[in-house]
């Protein structure tokens, strides 16, 4: 291993967490967009990023020029090695003030798709899985929790992503 490697492996997550902060309160309205991902038994996706605590639905920002399916298509290979082979539905758009009070999120059901296999970890992603929404993971995010049980449960969506 180079000491670049060594020296990126070691200090990266650290960097990740530091501009995570930053963007938090230096962007102007953010943009995102997240898939509730179900398998053929009804389980969710989740991945566990290197950078914040917790489970999560798969996704990510929409970059200038780009729209959420474009976004959405883009982040499900990315974080979950999930190819789109059929049109999501979307679920519907939240304020995530947990990040900012400028960010909002698309989010998207998902059951349609194509994996191979599950993705190795890596220095973004540690984790991935489908789970029962009944035996979600500890960390599982509230927020990510109100979207399954919404989807799941046929609960009201919350205009707020909590």
């Amino acid at each position: 291993m180079t000491d670049l490697q060594g020296w990126r492996r070691r200090f990266e997550p650290q960097l990740r967490r530091v501009f995570h902060v930053y963007w938090r309160f230096a962007r102007g309205m953010t943009l995102g967009v997240r898939g509730v991902v179900l398998d053929a038994d009804n389980r969710v996706f989740l991945v566990k990023h290197s950078y914040v605590h917790g489970w999560y639905l798969p996704g990510g920002g929409v970059e200038v020029g780009e729209t959420f399916l474009e976004s959405l298509r883009r982040e499900l290979v990315e974080e979950g090695r999930i190819e789109l082979t059929g049109e999501p539905v979307l679920h519907g758009v939240f304020l995530n003030q947990h990040v900012s009070r400028r960010d909002h999120v698309a989010v998207y059901v998902v059951r349609h798709f194509r994996q191979d296999r599950l993705p190795e970890p890596n220095h973004e992603i540690v984790a991935t899985g489908f789970f029962d929404a009944s035996a979600l993971p500890d960390e599982t995010t509230p927020g990510t929790r109100l979207r399954i049980a919404e989807v799941l449960e046929g609960k009201p969506p919350i205009a707020t992503w909590r």
